[in-house]
């Protein structure tokens, strides 16, 4: 048997609508040696009040908040900062996780020997209606991860030795993307779970729901983070492009 201490990380920002769902989604957890650190970046709505509510009821919670507006980036990592488990476990306020999440998760790593994992998930609309599955690879490295992000953020499960201090690059876009790459770039593999695990709310107005700018935030990634030479940019770009589009379509 295993009881691990996992660290689920939380960015919040106005996420009024949702956070309930989201944490009410850990504390119905199977698996229940966690801390939750919710980092919220300024919320102008009643989101701090929600968390606190819940931090007041289960000493598990914590609720820190950033003393200006500096994205999920940032928010992110102050919770690596203050994250105490051997594992650290990623959630969006919005999203929301299957009771068995954390301990099939859990269980798939130390039984394999994983440093790194992800698992397929549902797609659910602003109104928590079934929009969609995304299924994903069996496993990924750096240059499959090049051509696409197929690791969802709130999916993703990593040992925390592994990280070895590792943080979110500043950007509004793309920055989980750039973690994973920053994690695979030494050899490492992550594997996938084919069960979906995971309702992943997919939100109209959202920034990443901008193509416009997504495409920017990828090109970005490839030339000043990973700093690819420009035949290397061009070619994963298209990658990216036809992968994206295939998906879209299909």
């Amino acid at each position: 048997m295993f009881n691990n201490l996992v660290s689920i990380i939380i960015p919040c920002y106005n996420a009024e609508e949702f956070i309930s769902e989201t944490i009410d989604s850990v504390l119905a957890q199977t698996y229940e040696n966690w801390e939750m650190i919710i980092v919220d970046d300024c919320s102008i709505d009643n989101s701090p009040q929600i968390i606190l509510s819940s931090t007041n009821k289960d000493e598990r919670i914590r609720l820190i908040k950033l003393s200006k507006n500096s994205g999920v980036a940032e928010a992110r990592n102050m919770g690596l900062l203050q994250a105490k488990g051997d594992y650290i476990a990623f959630l969006d306020s919005d999203d929301i996780w299957d009771k068995n999440k954390l301990h099939e998760q859990i269980k798939f790593m130390k039984h394999n020997d994983i440093l790194l994992s992800y698992t397929s998930y549902i797609k659910i609309n602003e109104d928590g209606e079934k929009i969609g599955r995304a299924d994903i690879p069996k496993s990924v490295d750096y240059k499959k991860m090049l051509k696409s992000n197929y690791i969802a953020c709130s999916s993703a499960m990593a040992k925390k030795d592994t990280l070895n201090g590792l943080l979110f690059p500043p950007l509004r876009l793309r920055q989980d993307h750039a973690f994973w790459l920053s994690i695979l770039k030494d050899g490492i593999k992550a594997y996938g779970i084919r069960e979906p695990l995971l309702h992943y709310r997919v939100r109209k107005r959202s920034l990443s729901s901008n193509k416009f700018i997504a495409v920017q935030y990828q090109w970005k990634l490839y030339r000043e983070i990973e700093k690819l030479p420009l035949y290397k940019s061009i070619w994963y770009f298209l990658n990216y492009a036809y992968l994206g589009f295939k998906k879209h379509l299909f």
